[in-house]
């Protein structure tokens, strides 16, 4: 090897791993993630403290480092190109432990809101009146009947319609604020940086500040409403107030978690949770804007997880909604027998505004674990709004959180303008759906009810006195059945003998034999079909079963 060769080897070899050395360097000397999770390329850097679903690729679903114990600020580093901050506002203090807001005990409220102070979402949301089991249900009634509170079962045993769950090593509360967009740029507000009112339960307040500690934004957000309406206890608004303390305008989106998984039923048969939407013609197709549909927008849970699987996490709108113009009211999750969901303010029902203008798209993500262990969170993302200086942008939307219970959101304002009543869908998952009808169950549940206020008033003698009507009245079709069945089945004994000697006669001649057992049946006037169509009556009573059972297993009065 000649020297000249020797040494261009030797300084190539010399440079290269000066190169990589430099570059294993570079990609170490990035900041310590003391208040952000370590996430897959598929999780966006703009908000590093907490998973979320990005614009163009699937969430990630790696787990993630916790946060810092307690930060008094929130330093978003690379989330925020602008060095924008959020923070606890001067002279208010960290909230710890949020009071919370509500009661356990029914006569003050429905239920108990336990707040988390990172996010100043919901931790649990726990009912006072409902319970896991009819056991602790009428032990809870005896207590407070005979005044023993030696009597009341332990809280564990109380329906909890939400609680904080995990995702990528946070626990995430519902409705809780993920982040801010300012002019672009996102900040993260999901940590310590929330102040909550000693004097208010359920109101947080932070800030967004600029790199030289200026103030930008004030964020106050505010749980009210519970109880105000004695006509609609499970009524509650969530307002948030949006304050430009800067100079300048700042186009402002405000993203937070909605409602997600209700936790799975183990007593279930079948999975029932489901995805709901209502929403609003475009002005075009209805002037008016009075008409709150939900047809074509209830999603099976199994179709929202394929849907973030395949990458397609914007749940709202889907493609039909975009090619439909349709505009969103409400929406909601629901299980057997209650429902969590956000609509539009009762304030702007006063004014015959019917959409929830506080919500644009609403995208989902996925914990990323196998069955039984998987869970679906969604987002709430606010359209973009432009805030002059010193100017406020309210971001308001009714929550409800309650039963599924027909005198509530088919009898109760706003969930009659809003047509609410179309979370209540007795209809079975699966290949049973096909064989469900709504608008039979619906009839059937409407004439239980009334069995049961009118007559009978006790829901087993009323369950009684239903199957006795629908026998009666299925009674023609099933005597029809047993009739035809009958005959064919006599007129078979009786030309037996005859079917026998031409299976003998013709038993090397198939076509033969069939021919002549043909002409047999026409002379005795017997249809082969017989059998066939005296089970057609039992099969035309199938729906009417098949809906009776759907009510049956979701009417919340049966609870």
């Amino acid at each position: 090897m000649s020297p000249t060769l020797k040494k261009f080897l030797i300084t190539s070899g010399l440079t290269a791993l000066v190169v990589t050395i430099g570059l294993i360097v570079s990609r170490g000397a990035g900041p310590t993630p003391a208040t952000a999770p370590t996430t897959s390329s598929s999780a966006p850097a703009d908000f590093a403290q907490v998973p979320a679903a990005s614009d163009g690729a699937a969430p990630a679903t790696t787990t993630a480092t916790a946060p810092a114990a307690t930060p008094a600020r929130a330093t978003i580093g690379a989330a925020a190109p602008a060095g924008l901050i959020a923070r606890v506002p001067a002279g208010m203090t960290a909230a710890t432990a949020p009071a919370p807001l509500g009661s356990l005990d029914p006569a003050k409220a429905p239920f108990q809101i336990e707040f988390a102070a990172n996010g100043a979402g919901i931790s649990r949301l726990v009912f006072s009146d409902f319970w896991k089991s009819v056991d602790a249900s009428l032990a809870a009634k005896k207590s407070r009947a005979t005044n023993d509170p030696a009597l009341m079962p332990s809280d564990s045993a109380r329906y909890v319609l939400v609680a904080s769950r995990k995702l990528q090593g946070f626990e995430i509360p519902e409705l809780a604020v993920r982040g801010v967009e300012i002019d672009g740029n996102r900040v993260g507000v999901f940590g310590s940086v929330w102040a909550d009112s000693a004097s208010r339960p359920g109101v947080f307040t932070t800030e967004i500040a600029d790199a030289t500690g200026a103030p930008i934004l004030r964020i106050e957000r505010a749980f009210t409403g519970l109880g105000a309406d004695p006509s609609n206890k499970y009524l509650l608004g969530l307002a948030h107030e949006i304050t430009n303390l800067d100079g300048k305008a700042h186009t402002v989106r405000l993203i937070q978690y909605g409602p997600g998984d209700p936790e799975r039923d183990a007593t279930s048969l079948t999975e029932v949770r489901r995805f709901h939407f209502g929403y609003l013609y475009p002005p075009e197709r209805d002037p008016t804007r009075s008409f709150v549909i939900a047809n074509g927008q209830m999603f099976e849970r199994a179709d929202v997880i394929k849907k973030v699987a395949a990458g397609n996490i914007k749940i709202w709108p889907d493609t039909t909604a975009v090619e439909g113009k349709y505009e969103l009211s409400w929406y909601g999750v629901t299980d057997r027998y209650f429902s969590f969901a956000v609509h539009a303010p009762v304030t702007a029902l006063v004014t015959g505004t019917k959409t929830l203008g506080s919500i644009d798209e609403v995208r989902a993500l996925t914990n990323g674990q196998a069955a039984p262990n998987d869970s679906i969170f969604t987002e709430l993302w606010s359209p973009a709004s432009t805030i002059e200086p010193g100017a406020r942008a309210n971001l308001a939307m009714g929550v409800y959180a309650g039963p599924l219970d027909p005198t509530i959101l088919e009898g109760v304002q706003p969930y009659v303008a809003l047509n609410m009543g179309d979370l209540i869908v007795y209809l079975m998952s699966g290949c049973c759906s096909y064989c469900t009808f709504s608008w039979l169950a619906d009839f059937l549940l409407w004439f239980l009810t009334f069995i049961h206020n009118n007559l009978v008033f006790d829901w087993g003698l009323s369950i009684l006195g239903l199957v006795v009507v629908v026998r009666v009245v299925l009674h023609p079709l099933q005597k029809k059945s047993q009739i035809s069945m009958q005959r064919f089945s006599r007129a078979m004994t009786a030309m037996k003998p005859e079917l026998d000697q031409l299976q003998k006669k013709f038993k090397d001649e198939p076509a033969r034999m069939q021919q002549e057992q043909m002409r047999m049946f026409r002379e005795r006037g017997v249809s082969p079909a017989g059998c066939v169509g005296g089970m057609l009556p039992t099969f035309a009573q199938m729906p009417i079963w098949m809906a009776l059972y759907a009510v049956l297993y979701f009417a919340f009065p049966l609870r």
